[in-house]
């Protein structure tokens, strides 16, 4: 019995040293980035974490994959009990742990490893039966389906050897050994007697086995993606408690700052580190991302993933301390030091997933699953201290592709945050390198000079007022004028770049004037003294120019006194919201969406819809009003209150719908890989038969627009914003 404690020790003191050593270097690594203040939890928090951790809110949106997880999740808690007892047998002699009702714990114990063992082969079922695109395969992914399930027989197959050993009147009683009483028979039949050498023999030969594979499966999760056991409620305790998305502002006024953005991996904080450590690699992520569903080489999951095994060989060879332990096991004879991954020139070869032309502009994630799983790979004689992380890591052609829609963020069961590193490499391009796609460079150049994409005149800014008075027959009067009156607006109208410049965005302005005339909500313009919001600038990454248009109009904002802020752009909207009052924006300033207000203004009364819209309708969600923002009701209920409309949900909408493309300064540069992303959209929109697409944001009605001159010829389906519905009830057609 002393040998048997000694080497018992020994398994387990080295084991959780090693397991320690593991978890300590990658604390190590994460501590290479820059500090990073750790919020203290509010109740707010707590109650997100409850729901995220024990809840699965996010994982039962996959309901079959969630409750799965779900098994393995609570089946891992309850068995560490179990896995106590079974152990303490096998030190004592045979003794159980003095638990009270302790038959009713074995059964509850049997039928949990029961359920986790089938868990494992539905788990194997999703990645090889079904064939998810999402899911990774191979000998890699498939080791955890081992572990388990070699922890789950060796449990039965020890307790059933048990019950042989010990003999029917010592064991638990037949019925609360649903499973290891049938297999103690068929042993039996085998011939294995009661209390025979061979019994024993046998619950020797599988207790050590389940302590062995537990200890290695201890070992095996820091070390891999399962990780997430650990990091996962820690990212989750610690994720942002701030609006979703908002970006964290650049210093830009540091004289002692090297550098701007992230260029290397230890320019991202700590938080966005451990997110890295923190990844299930489940593919949630990828198959939402409105880029690698249409071709594009970005996928989020593997930008988490490459990061992290970049940061693992950087965060080691500046430490000098082996990431993986047993080192030479994981390793096998190279130095674990060597050969680090390096991301190849490749590109998804989209195909045509069909016979029809519509077929192509299906999503299909599979051909960037493919090309990125090829791609990254190891290098032999590559230095990880030596590589670029934008050029051998992340690729400029996958920082271009992203949209910041959030999709990927919204889906993600962790709690990882992808835009804002992207957003963060952008930066550094952009400001530190001056790299970005040509026509991304002309936005940005004629935003600067003109305060608009296009570049148009700054003078021609207000024009849409005339035109609007010529239309509509009102009058939109601006801030200088009734300053000049001394009666200053309820709420300052402002239009966007979109609004004021192009022609199909203006018709969404001359509807909302409009309405709100018809309200009687007192309302006034900026004119020319309005410029653009800055939002592009700063998604393409250009945060000098975005902090320069900001505190300017910050400044415009507080010369008129300004209380309440409406728009009819998202984008806008977001940005003045969210993250003007971190340049100085008063908190007291009111910002509302113009779905919103109108809605707001029907409940009121001060509307009132009385012309049928004889429509069938499908909304299109905007992502900077919807994930951003958590507003999905304000349009639909706008439409639900149209009389003759009849409102139909795409497949993908709310928290789960696609983006149209436009997002992240895409509105103004060329996809030269795949499909179209709003063609892609517009393709799923048409797929619930609508006489009209509706969205409530003028990047969305354009992409849309585009999308449906390219995907029907009869023009029969037209796309259109939420006021201009609610305008032609409101005063007929």
């Amino acid at each position: 019995m002393l040998i048997r404690w000694a080497l018992f020790a020994l398994l387990v003191g080295c084991a959780v040293w090693m397991f320690a050593a593991v978890v300590l270097r990658r604390v190590r690594y994460i501590r290479l980035g820059v500090p990073f203040k750790f919020e203290r939890h509010t109740p707010k928090r707590g109650r997100g974490f409850a729901r995220e951790v024990f809840g699965h809110r996010k994982l039962l949106k996959d309901v079959r994959s969630g409750l799965a997880h779900l098994i393995y999740f609570y089946g891992f808690i309850m068995l560490q009990f179990g896995a106590i007892d079974l152990i303490w047998k096998g030190l004592s002699g045979g003794e159980p742990l003095p638990l009270p009702l302790y038959p009713y714990f074995s059964w509850s114990q049997e039928m949990t490893v029961s359920l986790v063992l089938l868990a494992v082969l539905y788990g194997a079922y999703r990645r090889y039966g079904e064939k998810l695109p999402r899911l990774k395969r191979g000998w890699k992914p498939s080791l955890v389906m081992w572990f388990i399930g070699s922890l789950m027989l060796t449990i039965l197959l020890s307790l059933s050897f048990e019950r042989l050993a010990v003999g029917e009147a010592e064991s638990v009683a037949r019925e609360f050994a649903p499973v290891s009483e049938p297999l103690s028979r068929l042993l039996h039949q085998a011939g294995v007697q009661e209390g025979s050498v061979a019994a024993h023999a046998g619950f020797e030969l599988f207790w050590w086995l389940h302590l062995l594979v537990l200890l290695g499966f201890l070992l095996y999760v820091p070390q891999s993606k399962h990780f997430h056991l650990l990091t996962a409620p820690v990212n989750l305790w610690f994720r942002r408690n701030e609006p979703h998305g908002r970006l964290t502002p650049l210093d830009l006024e540091n004289e002692e700052a090297e550098t701007f953005g992230a260029g290397k991996i230890e320019h991202f904080n700590q938080k966005q580190l451990l997110d890295l450590y923190a990844c299930v690699e489940c593919g949630r992520c990828t198959n939402v991302c409105p880029a690698a569903s249409t071709g594009k080489l970005l996928s989020p999951m593997h930008l988490i993933v490459k990061l992290r095994d970049h940061l693992t060989e950087k965060g080691a060879a500046l430490t000098s301390k082996s990431p993986w332990l047993p080192a030479g096991l994981w390793a096998g004879s190279k130095s674990p030091l060597s050969d680090a991954h390096v991301m190849g020139a490749v590109m998804p070869a989209w195909e045509v997933q069909g016979e029809s032309e519509e077929a192509s502009y299906r999503t299909n994630i599979s051909p960037t699953m493919t090309v990125q799983g090829a791609a990254w790979a190891r290098r032999e004689g590559a230095k990880a201290e030596e590589l670029e992380l934008i050029g051998d890591v992340m690729t400029e052609d996958e920082l271009w592709a992203c949209t910041t829609c959030r999709n990927c963020e919204e889906q993600c069961p962790v709690g990882n945050e992808h835009v804002d590193k992207i957003i963060d490499m952008r930066r550094y391009l952009v400001l530190m390198e001056g790299r970005l796609p040509s026509d991304g460079q002309r936005a940005l150049q004629n935003i600067e000079r003109q305060s608009n994409p296009w570049g148009l005149p700054r003078a021609e800014r207000a024009a849409w007022l005339d035109e609007c008075e010529q239309k509509t027959g009102i009058r939109v009067e601006t801030m200088a004028e009734r300053k000049t009156k001394g009666r200053m607006p309820e709420i300052l109208l402002w239009a966007g770049s979109m609004g004021a410049y192009d022609n199909r965005s203006r018709r969404v302005m001359f509807d909302l004037v409009r309405l709100l005339n018809e309200a009687g909500v007192d309302f006034a313009t900026l004119g020319n003294e309005e410029r653009s919001s800055g939002d592009t600038a700063r998604r393409i990454g250009n945060e000098l120019l975005f902090q320069e248009l900001c505190r300017e109009n910050i400044e415009t904002l507080e010369k008129y006194g300004v209380k309440q802020i409406v728009t009819a752009c998202p984008h806008t909207f977001n940005t003045f919201k969210n993250e003007y009052p971190d340049f100085g924006l008063s908190p007291d300033v009111r910002v509302e969406h113009h779905t919103q207000l109108l809605a707001r203004l029907l409940q009121e009364g001060r509307l009132k819809p009385k012309f049928a819209v004889r429509e069938r309708v499908t909304v299109h969600d905007s992502c900077y009003l919807g994930r951003y923002n958590d507003t999905y009701e304000a349009p639909r209920s706008l439409l639900r209150a149209i009389p003759g409309v009849e409102l139909e949900e795409m497949e993908r909408s709310g928290p789960n719908g696609m983006c149209c493309g436009a997002g992240g300064g895409l509105m103004w540069m060329e996809e030269h890989a795949g499909t179209r992303v709003n063609y892609a959209r517009t393709a799923q929109a048409l797929e619930v038969r609508p006489s009209v697409i509706s969205s409530a944001c003028p990047y969305c009605l354009t992409m849309m627009e585009d999308g449906l001159k390219t995907l029907q010829e009869d023009g029969q389906v037209t796309a259109r914003d939420v006021a201009e519905l609610l305008a032609e009830s409101v005063f007929g057609s």
